[in-house]
C-alpha cells in the first residue's frame, strides 16, 4: 500500500459556548476516520481551532466586563478540555484570532481583489439607535421573505434555506436590543460570487464528486442551471465596533467572520507547520498541502447546516485565490436525543462537561455514535435507552466477556503463558481481516456497518466459548492441554476485535494492548496468531456496565445548569436548535379515515429528465400494477439508496397529470425548519399493501 499524505479538518465550534452531544457528532466521526487513517500507516494531520470573531464574542465580553481576548482565550482552554476527554485527538488546535490566519485570510483576500473579483458599494445597512452599532445579519431578525417563516436570521432562512440581504426580511428587529432598526448607508466589500468564472467553476465542481449525491442535488438547486447566475455577490465586510481582522486596504472595515472561518484551516495548518514537528514526527510543508497541482488529500468534515458556505464560498475563494479545493466535502446530519431536537427543559441539551462529569467514560458515547454514523446527511438519534443497552450488550456482554471468561484460566493453571490456539476458530476473523470488508466500511465512514461486522465476530467468539465450555475442562482431568487452546484462542481472536475497535475505542485498546503484552495494534503487518509461550498479564477489569441511574442523572444535570444563552446566534452545529413548525388546525377522526395511508416498496427510482427537484419512483403496494409517484426529493436521496426501501404512501389521492407524467399518489416524508427531507418508513416486518390506521 502506497502511503497517503491527508490533512482533515472539523468545522471550527463558535467560541461563544460549550460543547454539547450535538457537536461531538462532527469530532468523534473524524476523529474515528483520522485514527483509522492513521493505523493504516499513511501520514495524516487532523487540525482545527476555536471560531473566535465576530459581534457575538464582542457582545459576550462586554457583558462579562472582560476583552474578547480573555474570553477566548478561557473558551478555548474549555473547548479542548472537553476534546482531550472525549479523546479527540487533533494534531493542531489553533485559534482564528492568530497571526498565521490573519496572513492566509489577507492573502486569499487580495489575491481575489488584484483578480478583480472584490468589489466595494455603498449599501443600506440596519443600524441599531439604541447599541450605536451596524447589525451583522446575525443580530438582524424578522420574517422570511421567500416562506414567511418568523425569527429568521438576517442571511439565511434556517426553515428554507433560502439566503437573501438583511434588507430584504420582512418586519425586522435588533437582536441585540430589540429596537427597530434604523436604514443608513455604509460602503461594504463584496466577491464577486456572481461571476460566470465563480459560477461556471462550481457548476463544474459541485458535480465532481466531491460531495456526496444529497449534497450535490442541493448544491444545484441554489446554482440553477447554466445562464440562471442565481448566486449573489457574498457581503464580506463589516463596520466597526468589530471584533475580528481589518481589512488591509479599510480602515474601519473588518473581514466577515465566515470569510476567516474556513480560512482557519489554512491558519491552523500553517502553526502546525510552523511551530511543531507534529504528533507523527514529521514536519509538514504548508504548500504541499495547499498548492493549486497538490496531490496531497484534503477532507473536511462538516454539518449539513453549513454546506452553503463550504460548498459554494469556499471553494471558490480557494479557486480564485489561487489554492487547491478540497478532495471531498463530509456533511453529517443533527443530533437528536430520545427522537426528538435537543432540549433544554427536558435536559436533553447535554454539554460535554457534564456527559464526563455524570457518566465518566467517554468511549461509550463514542461507541454508541460510530454504531449509528454511516456516511450519510442522515440524522442521528441518541435514545438514551438504547444507548445504555447497547452499551452493556456490546461492550460488556460481547466484547469484554471474551477475556473476562477467559483469562483467568491462563493466569491460574498456565502462570500467564499462552498455548497453541485452535485454527479452525480463527478462520472467519483472518478471512475478516485479509478480504478487509471491515477496512473498507471505515475508509468509507460507514462505522455502523463496520461495528454490525465487529460484534457478529464477537458472537462467533463467545460461540466458541460456549461450545468448548473452558469452565467444564477446568475440572475434568486430563483436559488441560484442550484448556490452554481454548482461552489461548479466545484471547487470541479478542486481540483481533480490538485491533477492530480501536479508531472507535482507543483508550480501551490502550488497556488491551498492556493486559496481553503486545505492541500497538496497527492495520499494517497483521496476521499472526499471538505466540504459544507469549506472558500475558494479569486481567484487571477493563470496562463495567453502565447504571440506567446514570442517565437519568445526567438530564437532570442539564436541566438545572443550562440557562439560555444571551446575544448567542446559532453557529454551525448549534444551528440545528431550530422551532419546530406548529401543529395545525384540530381534524375530526372522520377527517382522517378518509385518507388512506398504504405501505409501499420502492421497486425504482430514477432521475426525471429536465426536473430540477423530482424523482420518478415505480411502488408497489399490493395492488396487481405498480403506481407511478413523482416525487420531490431530488435534493435529499440518490435514486440507488431508494431501490428496495420501504415507505409510506397515500393511495387515494387523485391522480394529477404533471409535465413528465401521471403522478398515482403521494410519498410521505418529513421536514422541519432545517433544510432536508426525511421520507417515512414504516418498521421491519411491514409488507406492500398493509394499510396504516
Amino acid at each position: 500500500m502506497t502511503p497517503r499524505k491527508i490533512l482533515v479538518t472539523s468545522a471550527l465550534p463558535y467560541a461563544n459556548g460549550s460543547i454539547h452531544l450535538g457537536h461531538l457528532v462532527e469530532y468523534i466521526q473524524t476523529d474515528i476516520w483520522v485514527r483509522f487513517q492513521k493505523m493504516q500507516g499513511h501520514e495524516v494531520h487532523y487540525v482545527c481551532a476555536d471560531d473566535t470573531h465576530g459581534t457575538p464574542i464582542m457582545l459576550r465580553a462586554e457583558t462579562e466586563g472582560i476583552t474578547p481576548e480573555q474570553l477566548i482565550a478561557r473558551v478555548w482552554q474549555e473547548h479542548t478540555r472537553d476534546f482531550d476527554a472525549f479523546h479527540v485527538e487533533f494534531d493542531h488546535y489553533g485559534s482564528t484570532n492568530s497571526d498565521e490566519n490573519r496572513f492566509c485570510a489577507e492573502t486569499i483576500y487580495l489575491a481575489l481583489r488584484d483578480k478583480g473579483l472584490i468589489e466595494v458599494r455603498s449599501i443600506e445597512q440596519f443600524y441599531d439607535p439604541v447599541k450605536n452599532m451596524f447589525l451583522p445579519d446575525r443580530f438582524i431578525k424578522g420574517e422570511c421573505p421567500k416562506c414567511h417563516a418568523q425569527d429568521q436570521y438576517g442571511d439565511n432562512c434556517e426553515a428554507c434555506g433560502a439566503a437573501y440581504a438583511p434588507i430584504e426580511l420582512i418586519n425586522p428587529y435588533s437582536a441585540v436590543s430589540g429596537a427597530k432598526p434604523e436604514m443608513r448607508h455604509s460602503d461594504h466589500y463584496f466577491f464577486k460570487l456572481s461571476a460566470d468564472t465563480c459560477q461556471d467553476f462550481l457548476r463544474d465542481w459541485t458535480r465532481s464528486g466531491t460531495l456526496q449525491a444529497e449534497a450535490a442535488n442541493k448544491m444545484q438547486e441554489w446554482l440553477g442551471t447554466e445562464g440562471d447566475n442565481k448566486l449573489s455577490d457574498w457581503d464580506i465586510s463589516r463596520d466597526a465596533p468589530y471584533f475580528g481582522f481589518e481589512i488591509p486596504d479599510a480602515p474601519g472595515k473588518y473581514f466577515y467572520v465566515w470569510l476567516d472561518a474556513p480560512v482557519g484551516y489554512m491558519g491552523s495548518f500553517r502553526q502546525l507547520c510552523n511551530n511543531s514537528i507534529g504528533k507523527q514526527g514529521s514536519q509538514p510543508d504548508f504548500n504541499e498541502y495547499w498548492q493549486p497541482d497538490s496531490t496531497t488529500e484534503l477532507y473536511h468534515f462538516i454539518g449539513k447546516d453549513i454546506l452553503y458556505f463550504h460548498a459554494l464560498f469556499w471553494p471558490a475563494m480557494l479557486e480564485k485565490a489561487g489554492f487547491r479545493t478540497p478532495t471531498k466535502l463530509f456533511a453529517h446530519g443533527f443530533l437528536t436525543v430520545n427522537g426528538e431536537k435537543m432540549s433544554k427543559s427536558r435536559g436533553t441539551f447535554i454539554t460535554a462537561r457534564s456527559y464526563v462529569d455524570t457518566i465518566g467514560n467517554t468511549e461509550y458515547l463514542r461507541y454508541y455514535y460510530a454504531a449509528k454514523i454511516n456516511g450519510t446527511m442522515e440524522d442521528l438519534d441518541l435514545n438514551l435507552d438504547d444507548f445504555v443497552a447497547k452499551v452493556n450488550s456490546d461492550l460488556i456482554g460481547k466484547y469484554i466477556n471474551i477475556a473476562s471468561r477467559c483469562a483467568g484460566f491462563i493466569a491460574k493453571n498456565f502462570d500467564g503463558k499462552l498455548g497453541e490456539t485452535d485454527s479452525i476458530a480463527s478462520a472467519e476473523f483472518k478471512s475478516a481481516y485479509l478480504e478487509g470488508g471491515i477496512a473498507h466500511c471505515y475508509e468509507q465512514r460507514d462505522f455502523a456497518r463496520a461495528l454490525r461486522e465487529i460484534m457478529r465476530l464477537a458472537d462467533v467468539a463467545n460461540q466458541y466459548i460456549a461450545e468448548q465450555k473452558p469452565w467444564t475442562l477446568a475440572k475434568e482431568a486430563g483436559q488441560e492441554t484442550k484448556l490452554h487452546i481454548v482461552c489461548s484462542t479466545a484471547l487470541t481472536l479478542f486481540r483481533d476485535l480490538t485491533l477492530y475497535l480501536k479508531p472507535v475505542l482507543p483508550v480501551l485498546a490502550g488497556q488491551v494492548e498492556a493486559f496481553l503484552n503486545i505492541a500497538p495494534l496497527s492495520w499494517t503487518g497483521h496476521w499472526q496468531a499471538l505466540p504459544a509461550a507469549h506472558t500475558i498479564n494479569s486481567y484487571q477489569h477493563l470496562a463495567t456496565r453502565l447504571d440506567p441511574k446514570l442517565i437519568a442523572a445526567l438530564t437532570a444535570a442539564n436541566v438545572e445548569s443550562l440557562k439560555p444563552a444571551t446575544h448567542s446566534p446559532a453557529r454551525h452545529a448549534e444551528a440545528q436548535q431550530h422551532t419546530l413548525t406548529p401543529i395545525a388546525e384540530t381534524i375530526s377522526l372522520d377527517d382522517f379515515s378518509k385518507i388512506d395511508l398504504r405501505v409501499a416498496k420502492i421497486i425504482n427510482a430514477e432521475h426525471v429528465a429536465g426536473a430540477a427537484k423530482l424523482l420518478k419512483l415505480t411502488l408497489d403496494i399490493g395492488e396487481e400494477n405498480t403506481r407511478t409517484v413523482f416525487a420531490g426529493i431530488k435534493s435529499a436521496y440518490d435514486p440507488a439508496q431508494l431501490k428496495g426501501r420501504m415507505t409510506v404512501m397515500v393511495a387515494n389521492l387523485a391522480p394529477r397529470q404533471m409535465k413528465f407524467g401521471l403522478s398515482e399518489g403521494m410519498v410521505l416524508a418529513a421536514s422541519g425548519e432545517m433544510p432536508g427531507l426525511f421520507i417515512l418508513s414504516p418498521d421491519d416486518g411491514a409488507q406492500p399493501g398493509m394499510r396504516i390506521k
